[in-house]
């Protein structure tokens, strides 16, 4: 095991959702950590009660510079930073959503190399896989070739995954790539405009008046399935520490795959409110059925997740009540 006490560790994108939770498991263990970001995306407020306890280099990590600042003095690396965005987001093909993720991949690999980073961990993910290969599409890290995604944001990926596997063949820094199957967790975006599925469905439940209903993008048959966010934050740790050989690895949970229709009856039943479910066969629906072909993750991290599908929406639906009747109870008292 790593002694994470005598690491310096650089979390790129660390004001996001998933990069807070690492950044608080990183410090958890004892490491000193450095969070790099401009907050384009990141939001100070995930981490401002961190502030004292880490390093915040807010460089453009789209540029050559800002990588090189990033990584100057530290052991190892975890890149998220990435153009982002919901299923609105990653389903346009747009140079928008390649350019800058493909500059910092290609910056920050070539920045911890002049650094001499010692371990990089690239953030991949699940949307770089299309192609079916049984009725769920349980995808294995093998079912990536021939590459084919849905999106410019899953292109990204791939051409970051290739980076990191030249970067790791051709210099003395250890890289390796998580493709990270469906995260959701406290802190994520509640904008209907961009909020994933699982923030998406319990602003609808909570803002929604007993009797009334709620809407599906599609006709809910999709499935998936989730990981909590602290549960990944530990993957992901797990992967830095046993799985730099420049070889990818998925992260997610296949225990608990669920239809997306199945999802929202659960998340009613939090609510405690009688809400009907409609659907709307007009949206976007993304990849109609995938999840995590985990054998390899469990094999190689020796590690599974821990926090159950319902233990972990209840989670997320009391941080979401808390954050949307804040400022109604502000306002009222006002």
């Amino acid at each position: 095991m790593v002694d994470w006490n005598d690491r310096r560790v650089l979390v790129t994108g660390g004001a996001g959702f998933i990069g807070s939770f690492l950044t608080e498991d990183l410090l958890d263990r004892g490491a000193d950590v450095v969070v790099a970001d401009n907050f384009s995306r990141g939001d100070f407020e995930k981490i401002a009660h961190l502030q004292d306890e880490i390093e915040l280099r807010p460089v453009d990590l789209t540029t050559h510079k800002g990588c090189i600042e990033a990584t100057e003095s530290v052991d190892d690396v975890f890149h998220l930073a990435a153009t982002v965005g919901g299923i609105h987001y990653i389903q346009r093909e747009n140079v928008h959503g390649l350019t800058p993720s493909v500059l910092m991949n290609q910056h920050m690999l070539e920045a911890a190399r002049v650094n001499d980073v010692e371990r990089f961990i690239f953030a991949s993910s699940a949307c770089i896989y299309r192609q079916q290969h049984d009725d769920l599409n349980r995808f294995s890290e093998d079912q990536a070739i021939p590459a084919n995604p849905h999106s410019t944001y899953g292109w990204a990926k791939i051409l970051g995954e290739v980076a990191c596997d030249a970067y790791h063949t051709d210099t003395e820094t250890d890289t390796g790539a998580v493709r990270i199957f469906n995260c959701y967790g406290p802190r994520e975006s509640l904008d209907p405009d961009s909020s994933h599925v699982i923030p998406s469905l319990c602003r609808k439940a909570i803002e929604a008046e007993d009797g009334d209903s709620i809407e599906l993008f599609g006709d809910g048959t999709q499935e998936r399935g989730f990981i909590y966010v602290t549960d990944l934050a530990e993957g992901m740790i797990r992967a830095m520490e046993e799985k730099t050989d420049g070889e990818p690895v998925n992260l997610g949970n296949g225990d608990e795959v669920v239809t997306i229709n199945e999802l929202a009856e659960t998340i009613i039943d939090i609510s405690g409110k009688d809400l009907e479910i409609k659907h709307d066969l007009s949206k976007p629906t993304g990849t109609d059925k995938y999840a995590i072909d985990d054998t390899n993750m469990k094999a190689e991290l020796d590690w599974e997740p821990s926090v159950s599908l319902e233990e972990g929406l209840r989670e997320v639906y009391d941080w979401a009540e808390g954050e949307l009747e804040g400022p109604k109870r502000e306002a009222v008292s006002s």
